[in-house]
């Protein structure tokens, strides 16, 4: 079965090296990211661009946009771009120039807004432009979604419900809203109910090695948290596979989502759909392909 991972990080970022190094156990580089993609059947990655101008600034105020992935000076063939936003920086001179240039680039398949992680709602003015390229060049909108991986993060507007006058709003955008909203899973299942706009992915529930995903397959409070809004849902034709890398293993948390995901349904959850959110990428995928 081909993977597609719909979510993972490859920036110069110091917590995702601190992670990766101390809890995740995996080598955070472009070969590392390589093997894991070979040992795990992942034939492509979106990259979730983010950038910090000093060590542990993320989320950082003085970024620019577009933040892209900057983990080594080239990026594997199989590794494409969702250009992260900045909305402190968006005013300034040349940004959204530069951010329009960026979204005619072949391996750009998306925009990422970092919601919670920069304290504004994603319905806010300041992100009108973003959504004006995003309908004009076709592209969808992935947003963080739920608990931040910094405690400098708001967490009222990364609530799934602070979203939903956005997702009604821009009907003609594709959405993705990240993590399934953890811990508010409940809702996202409802918003994915009624915003046929709206997909979800299934990353970042675990952060830790291969034996943490271990432990947490035995427990069932911990597993059934996700699989109740996956089956009240039963939107299995947009559900997400992602890690959200390099938090955890790639082989190991495979093992875990295939655990939540009834078996018929995983063609769609692990590859299907991330081409329905990110039509670009089957071009480019076809592409790697005939190579």
């Amino acid at each position: 079965m081909k993977i597609i991972d719909a979510h993972v990080h490859y920036s110069n970022i110091d917590t995702f090296h601190e992670t990766a190094r101390t809890l995740a156990h995996i080598d955070y580089t472009g070969k590392g990211l390589q093997e894991e993609f070979r040992r795990s059947g992942v034939i492509a990655g979106v990259g979730m661009g983010v950038t910090e101008t000093a060590a542990g600034a993320f989320p950082d105020p003085e970024a620019l946009n577009p933040m892209l992935l900057d983990l080594s000076e080239t990026l594997p063939d199989n590794l494409f771009t969702c250009v992260g936003i900045n909305p402190l920086t968006l005013h300034l001179d040349g940004q959204l120039e530069a951010l329009e240039q960026s979204l005619q680039q072949k391996d750009v398949v998306g925009i990422k807004l970092y919601a919670g992680y920069y304290h504004f709602n994603v319905g806010d003015e300041i992100y009108d432009p973003v959504y004006k390229l995003a309908s004009a060049y076709g592209l969808p909108i992935v947003i963080h979604g739920g608990l931040t991986y910094s405690d400098r993060g708001l967490l009222k507007y990364s609530h799934p419900l602070s979203m939903e006058e956005t997702f009604l709003k821009h009907r003609d955008i594709t959405f993705m809203l990240c993590h399934l909203g953890d811990p508010w899973v409940m809702d996202t299942a409802a918003l994915l109910e009624k915003n046929p706009n709206l997909y979800t992915d299934l990353s970042g529930w675990i952060v830790g090695d291969q034996a943490k995903v271990n432990r947490l397959l035995t427990e069932q409070t911990y597993t059934d948290h996700f699989r109740r809004a996956i089956v009240f849902a039963e939107k299995y034709d947009r559900l997400v596979f992602g890690t959200d890398w390099p938090l955890v293993p790639l082989d190991a948390y495979i093992i875990f989502v295939k655990h939540l995901i009834p078996e018929a349904h995983w063609e769609d959850v692990f590859y299907n759909n991330a081409l329905r959110v990110f039509p670009k990428l089957e071009e480019r995928i076809r592409e790697l392909d005939n190579i």
